[in-house]
């Protein structure tokens, strides 16, 4: 586990762009794993903005999104798809048929095992990058999710809805469920990114790194991965 410790919000996602991009760079077919909400923003900025300065192209690049929410349409504004196309897809060079997001409508174990069965025939995720929650969520992995779970149904728990809720007009606007990736599959990804800011993030920063192995923090399993870089603030590293 690597550990780099930042200035701030824009060095931290700066620097884990750089990590990124010689990772591309190295291999420009590579499947990559993507989060959603605000950590990823500043990251999504920099690989933007990099494309558009003859960085790297994506064309070749084929992308899987940790999660959707459950009952959610693809134009919904509140939809990881749409959040997805708006903060990076449409500024970048990546096939639409490269790209994939789990659908959070229709039968959704059926679509679980779809996402799964697309993810296995791409050969799995090369470069994964992650968040985390103030209570050690992973994708949409809460406390007590099983480590060997793939593709899963999960239900959110107050916290996530609340962290979340900004996004929405109100806390009851924001779905109980999503469809996400499991901890099987981000630690089957060959190589982990992650970001994390915040005094909010400390807890489960301490836990992810020094707290045993346990379901109560599902990062936490993040300790047995042979290829993670962990870019923090001072804030959310403040306990380290």
């Amino acid at each position: 586990m690597n550990i780099i410790l930042c200035d701030n919000y824009d060095d931290a996602s700066q620097k884990a762009y750089k990590l990124l991009l010689e990772e591309l760079k190295r291999n420009s077919s590579a499947v990559l794993g993507l989060p959603t909400g605000s950590t990823p923003l500043g990251l999504y900025k920099f690989m933007t903005d990099g494309f558009s300065e003859g960085d790297f192209s994506y064309e070749d690049i084929v992308t899987f999104n940790l999660d959707e929410y459950a009952g959610l349409s693809r134009d919904d504004p509140n939809s990881y798809f749409k959040f997805m196309m708006d903060n990076l897809f449409r500024a970048l060079d990546v096939k639409i048929e490269n790209i994939n997001i789990p659908s959070g409508l229709g039968e959704l174990e059926e679509n679980c095992r779809i996402y799964d069965k697309k993810l296995e025939e791409a050969g799995g995720i090369d470069i994964q990058i992650l968040g985390i929650g103030r209570n050690g969520h992973i994708g949409f992995n809460e406390p007590g999710t099983p480590f060997e779970l793939t593709t899963h149904i999960a239900e959110l728990s107050t916290h996530t809805r609340e962290d979340n809720s900004r996004f929405f007009t109100s806390l009851d606007e924001v779905p109980t469920k999503a469809v996400t990736l499991g901890v099987k599959s981000i630690m089957n990804a060959r190589k982990i990114i992650l970001i994390a800011v915040g005094n909010e993030k400390a807890d489960a920063l301490y836990n992810t790194i020094h707290g045993p192995v346990t379901l109560d923090c599902p990062s936490s399993i993040l300790q047995m991965h042979p290829d993670i870089t962990l870019f923090l603030d001072g804030a959310a590293g403040s306990r380290l």
